[in-house]
């Protein structure tokens, strides 16, 4: 077998007359009288080849039986397609390979599945049958994109003096968050590993041990529920400072995806990114990851519908609405109703609307609003066509209800320009948010984030007063990555987590290691960490980031492929001490 001499899509006119050796599956067969051509793909793309019985009569024999994804090599020499012969759509569409030497390395069955880009084919069987899956064009060329962007990651990074070192994987259960997953341990009986949500304690105690600049693409896992942009087990780009402040550390975060963008896709972008404070970004667009692609932003117009005699308006902590400007005409009354149903999930009890007609307002609610109709024309710069949504409630229910919405808009009418890579720095977040559920605060981030200097003495007497020194990077309505500065200071960092409900005793339990090293010299910290399987399904141009992972979970969490989770043996339980119930 001899050595392959180039990959099928890098053939080009300056290898005519060449003999040359590629290998490959059988893409497309094409029986022509006297000729057979054949579609050799790899992970370049494809070449044609031409098997002639005039040039090998054996060769020729054993390509009549090539069928798709058939495995073999060829051998030939590489020759002009001819004058109108040519294949614009391919790289390779001006040579082919007239073949003197075949070898058939393996047969196929004919696939469950289409390698084919434009077939219709459903989640469950594309994740069952992975491995063939993979081998269309635009599933192989997301691995391929993603492999580019992870070398270009750690070589800037190298190049800016951080160090790639590895934390475990079999760690301490720290239940703050999201839940964990545990390992038993067979030589503990009754005790478990977790595997890490994030190396967010193993970095900051690298800091402390003096390295001073750290990354790693690492493996982090949450069982949580799961839904487009996550996984139960992804990557991140995780990277930890000492002495730098939050401005140092985002600059190099700017040009670390500066720089990727540039390798990947050859694309430039422009720094330093917008910085938009996170009260600024709820009120404005209803999130802490707004799509800044396009407008259609909330106005409140408590004060003005205060005055009417609608009292769902008049007794709503909030008020707000927005604008669909000129496409009133898309609307029934039906479609403008149900999209009521649409915000329920979001916690709204209804969603008014009113349609600009002319001068006049139209709509089941525009008789109350006939004397504040100039005031609210003017506030939400509303004109003939127009047609108005209003949600009344309290702020996190209007925010969260109208920010979805606005979404849901933005992609139905087409207002988002997708050639755009719009970057965003979301920055002076709330350090505490408090669980209606759990009925206590708990850290908006993580509880290591260190309080912004002049509101530490909240956490004695008012936790939704305490801002972080925390920051969040959002590219296209994605929460891309969030980082923030440290606490380094123990008695700081036990003041926190007694603020959400850990006393010292438990604290020390939990995080005695962490709380432990702060004794001996502790730097000062600060850094981040951007999701990897996100970033490269944005740069992909994918919704789904199942799409950017070789082997992922369907939306239960489940491995289609392995069948996984699945049941173990008796004698496994039995050895971890395990009895199900």
């Amino acid at each position: 077998m001899r050595i392959r001499s180039i990959y099928n899509g890098e053939v080009r006119d300056e290898q005519i007359g060449q003999e040359i050796t590629v290998y490959g599956w059988v893409n497309s067969r094409r029986d022509h009288g006297g000729l057979i051509f054949v579609d050799l793909r790899d992970r370049t793309g494809l070449l044609q080849l031409v098997f002639d019985p005039s040039i090998n009569k054996e060769s020729f024999d054993v390509a009549e039986n090539l069928r798709s994804e058939f495995v073999i090599g060829v051998t030939g020499v590489v020759r002009n397609r001819g004058e109108g012969l040519e294949n614009p759509k391919l790289a390779t569409g001006t040579v082919e390979l007239a073949v003197h030497d075949i070898t058939l390395f393996n047969r196929s069955k004919t696939p469950p599945i289409y390698i084919d880009d434009h077939a219709k084919i459903g989640d469950e069987v594309r994740m069952k049958y992975r491995y063939l899956d993979l081998r269309r064009p635009s599933k192989m060329n997301n691995l391929l994109l993603r492999s580019k962007a992870t070398h270009s990651i750690r070589r800037f990074l190298d190049q800016e003096g951080f160090i790639d070192i590895e934390t475990p994987y079999l760690a301490k259960s720290t239940p703050e968050g999201a839940r964990d997953y545990l390992v038993p341990s067979r030589v503990h009986e009754g005790e478990f590993y977790a595997l890490p949500q994030s190396p967010q304690l193993f970095k900051e105690l690298l800091m402390a041990s003096g390295f001073d600049r750290y990354y790693q693409v690492v493996r982090c896992f949450r069982d949580e529920d799961l839904r487009g942009d996550r996984q139960p087990e992804f990557s991140q780009v995780d990277l930890e400072t000492s002495f730098l402040p939050a401005e140092e550390i985002q600059r190099i975060t700017e040009e670390l995806l500066k720089q990727v963008l540039l390798d990947t896709l050859g694309i430039e972008i422009e720094t330093p990114f917008p910085r938009m404070p996170y009260d600024e970004a709820i009120s404005r667009f209803g999130s802490d990851k707004p799509d800044t692609r396009f407008g259609l932003e909330l106005i409140d117009v408590s004060d003005v519908v205060a005055k009417s005699d609608l009292q769902v308006f008049k007794k709503a902590e909030q008020v707000k609405a927005i604008n669909l400007k000129g496409l009133a005409s898309e609307y029934s009354r039906k479609d403008a109703d149900n999209l009521a149903n649409f915000v329920a999930r979001y916690g709204a009890k209804g969603l008014a609307w009113l349609k600009v007609d002319g001068e006049d307002l139209k709509g089941p609610i525009a008789k109350f609003l006939v004397e504040e109709k100039e005031e609210l024309n003017e506030r939400l710069d509303a004109k003939d066509g127009d047609i108005i949504f209003f949600c009344a409630d309290k702020k996190s229910v209007v925010a969260d209800s109208l920010g979805a919405l606005r979404n849901h808009f933005g992609k139905k009418h087409q207002l988002i320009d997708q050639s755009k890579f719009d970057f965003l720095w979301i920055v002076d977040w709330p350090m505490f948010e408090y669980s209606e559920e759990e009925k206590r605060y708990k850290a908006m981030h993580h509880p290591f984030t260190l309080p912004q200097a002049d509101t530490i003495q909240y956490l004695q007497s008012d936790l939704s007063k305490v801002r972080a020194e925390a920051y969040d990077i959002v590219l296209n309505g994605y929460e891309l990555g969030g980082g923030s500065l440290r606490i380094h200071e123990k008695e700081l960092q036990t003041q926190v987590l007694k603020a959400i409900g850990l006393p010292l005793e438990k604290a020390q339990e939990q995080f005695g290691f962490l709380l432990d090293a702060m004794d001996y010299g502790f730097p000062p910290v600060g850094g981040l960490a951007l999701g990897l399987d996100r970033f490269i399904m944005l740069l992909a141009g994918e919704e789904n980031i199942r799409e950017v992972i070789a082997f992922s979970k369907n939306n239960q969490a489940i491995d289609v492929l392995s069948n996984a989770p699945s049941e173990v043996s008796q004698v496994q339980l039995n050895e971890l001490g395990l009895k199900i119930k």
